[in-house]
């Protein structure tokens, strides 16, 4: 039997939010129909940090007023702190996933607050978010480095890994915020963070700005994750860290699944097909290979 990869589609969140062009309400909700259309059942939909902060994702709560919501799909939103929480409260959100950073000073910049605190607030959310049955993903970023302090050694990962697992959060994941891991890193990492997750089923979310963002999913994959994080066409990036270029592409991470006998339950067709789309939407051309290339064996010869 093929083993079973989910895929949880960021394009919508993490992709658009660092993209010059700012999509209309319309055009994302037919966005995200167009991925659920593709087999997509978990996505992160929209943000709800500071619109002057990201302008591209403002319109959080008139998505979400008029998302057509699909049975068996589960819609995920970013919250940044207390604040955000309460907005993600008021929309019909399924998910919440709240980032924090193995870098302090990246958790410093990026959060207004130390890591320390970040994780305190994320206990309160978690509290306050199971009451009304919404799930939690705590997110570890710069698990790898970060722009600011470079390496980032294990210890303080592991630190972080051991506040997130007390909060009680559904799922741990940890990000390489600026896309600096390498296969044998993740390889090391995977190992020492599931074993002190205490059982916290893990996700992966790579970017792909040194080249390397489908070769440390493939090593994750390898050392157990069953949950990766992918970006439709590998828009996107983080917009406070410097030269943070695109997630990996979503495309391609189902050929590469498709070849190994993964069954991500994604029509790679349909998605290539969305993957075009959105790059007439931004006007212009996406990091994804598959798009260009198609699939293999092409359709004509199966």
């Amino acid at each position: 039997m093929a083993r079973n990869i989910q895929i949880v589609e960021v394009g919508p969140r993490d992709g658009l939010q660092n993209e010059s062009v700012i999509l209309s309400t319309d055009d994302k909700l037919a966005l995200i129909d167009h991925l659920t259309d593709a087999g997509i059942t978990r996505i992160e939909t929209v943000s709800f940090a500071h619109p002057k902060y990201v302008p591209q994702l403002a319109d959080a709560e008139a998505v979400m007023d008029r998302l057509d919501k699909r049975p068996g799909v589960s819609y995920i939103g970013l919250v940044m702190n207390w604040r955000g929480w309460v907005r993600a409260a008021s929309t019909g959100i399924d998910e919440v996933n709240v980032p924090l950073f193995a870098s302090d000073t990246f958790n410093r910049k990026n959060q207004g607050a130390p890591t320390s605190e970040t994780i305190a607030v994320l206990d309160e959310i978690t509290r306050d978010a199971h009451k009304l049955g919404i799930k939690v993903t705590g997110t570890i970023g710069t698990a790898w480095g970060g722009p600011f302090e470079g390496e980032v050694a294990l210890e303080p990962l592991l630190e972080a890994v051991a506040g997130v697992v007390r909060t009680g959060v559904d799922e741990l994941a940890i990000a390489d915020t600026i896309g600096v891991g390498d296969p044998w890193s993740v390889t090391a990492r995977i190992a020492a963070v599931t074993e002190a997750a205490e059982g916290i089923p893990l996700r992966v979310h790579f970017h792909d700005t040194r080249n390397t963002g489908l070769a440390n999913a493939y090593a994750a994959i390898e050392a157990g994750v069953t949950t990766i994080d992918a970006s439709v066409g590998g828009i996107g990036g983080c917009p406070f860290a410097p030269a943070a270029t695109g997630n990996i592409p979503t495309d391609d991470l189902v050929y590469m699944l498709n070849r190994g006998g993964f069954d991500s339950g994604v029509s790679l067709a349909s998605l290539i097909g969305v993957s075009r789309e959105v790059e007439g939407l931004l006007d212009k051309p996406l990091p994804a290979m598959l798009p260009v290339a198609g699939d293999f064996p092409p359709p004509t010869l199966e």
